[in-house]
């Protein structure tokens, strides 16, 4: 069973920035993909930013240029920085860990982006 650990998130204004931290904790042999998804009040879960095991990043176009995704070398670790962040922005954040053969979630965290 693996774990999603989630850190980070918030109320910021518009143009701030704020940071998402996960971290896959329990029994696998390797994670190939970890990944940001958010959903917003009535709309479908999306694609914020994912990261595989060789370091290739892919960014939906709507946070493209503004939010950069990490990871944490061996430690299995995720990082999302969000910069210069919209009201459109705001929705509760998931982790995604995706290896052979599962996939797993964290639980969420609210990022409210609001004057």
């Amino acid at each position: 069973q693996v774990q999603l650990v989630e850190y980070g998130g918030g109320l910021v204004q518009p143009g701030g920035s704020l940071g998402l931290s996960c971290a896959a904790i329990g029994g696998f042999f390797s994670i190939n993909v970890l990944g940001w998804y958010r959903q917003a009040p009535g709309k479908q879960r999306e694609l914020v930013a994912t990261i595989t095991s060789s370091g290739t990043s892919n960014y939906a176009d709507s946070v493209k240029g503004r939010f950069t995704i990490s990871r944490g070398g061996a430690n299995n670790t995720a990082h999302l920085q969000m910069n210069n962040l919209k009201p459109e922005d705001t929705a509760v954040y998931y982790c995604n860990a995706k290896t052979l053969p599962q996939e797993y979630w964290g639980q969420g965290r609210q990022v409210t982006v609001s004057s």
